[in-house]
């Protein structure tokens, strides 16, 4: 069940945390600062509360959103396209890439899909497995993970622009706090800057590690390489903001003809 994911330690901790980022920005600062009941102390809580509340959204889709699992009822199709030759040798590495078979789950898995040793199944464009979510990162949540990663960032920051006034006491507590969300913002601006990196050359984190591999053995058979997936970096962008529409419609109407998964995936593949 899905809500069984909440039942984590890290998923806690993460809720434990924005609880008291939350607390300590709003009722201790902020008012001690300005006063929350100034307009400005009322425009300042406004803000941070509204960044606070997508973060807040957003974790709960990484938690609770699907990241795509392969059906049982996936087979790959490669018999009788029409293409052209040139065509199917551009394409002959995705066919390639649909014969591979999951040695932990002893079935097909269609290109992008990599098996979870913690979720015990093969996950369609993979990232990684997120401990702090309790869940992986795949097809289904990437975009709401990256947005959450996006929120997080600018609310660290946000939380670092005040001024140390009052007493000593106080003043210690505003520099503690304020150096602790500076290397909040840090580490999450420096997750943020990764995903963007791989969102421009359209890869996922287990890709990258992949293409190393083939870069270098590319390299010693005299060739280049390039990942297949890379189409360009304002077409890989768009991407991500139009895949989840465009595989929903598809999805809904593949699954009104009962799973004809083979046109699915290869509706993935022209979307990467």
């Amino acid at each position: 069940m899905k809500l069984q994911r909440f039942l984590s330690i890290p998923v806690f901790s993460v809720f434990l945390l924005m609880g008291l980022i939350y607390y300590s920005t709003l009722f201790i600062i902020i008012q001690n600062w300005i006063g929350l009941r100034s307009s400005a102390g009322t425009l300042n809580a406004v803000i941070f509360t509204f960044m606070a509340s997508l973060c807040l959204f957003s974790f709960f889709a990484c938690v609770l959103t699907d990241p795509g699992h392969v059906p049982a009822s996936y087979v790959p199709d490669v018999e009788g396209n029409n293409q052209s030759d040139q065509q199917s040798q551009s394409n002959a590495s995705y066919y390639d890439s649909q014969l591979k078979q999951c040695d932990k789950c002893c079935m097909y898995k269609p290109p992008r899909a990599h098996h979870c040793r913690i979720c015990r199944r093969c996950v369609l464009r993979m990232d990684h497995h997120c401990l702090w979510i309790n869940n992986c990162v795949g097809y289904w949540n990437y975009k709401a993970f990256f947005i959450l990663v996006l929120y997080a960032t600018v609310a660290s920051i946000y939380c670092t622009e005040w001024d140390f006034v009052g007493r000593m006491p106080l003043k210690i507590f505003y520099i503690v706090f304020g150096v602790k969300m500076a290397a909040l913002g840090a580490t999450l601006g420096t997750l943020l800057g990764w995903h963007m990196y791989l969102i421009a050359h359209n890869m996922t984190t287990i890709e990258y590690y992949e293409g190393i591999r083939a870069a270098w053995l590319a390299r010693q058979s005299g060739q280049n390489y390039r990942h297949p997936f890379d189409i360009s970096v304002y077409g890989n962008i768009t991407l991500v903001s139009l895949y989840l529409s465009h595989y929903i419609t598809h999805f809904s109407s593949v699954a009104s003809s009962n799973l004809n998964m083979q046109s699915l995936y290869a509706f993935t593949l022209l979307k990467y």
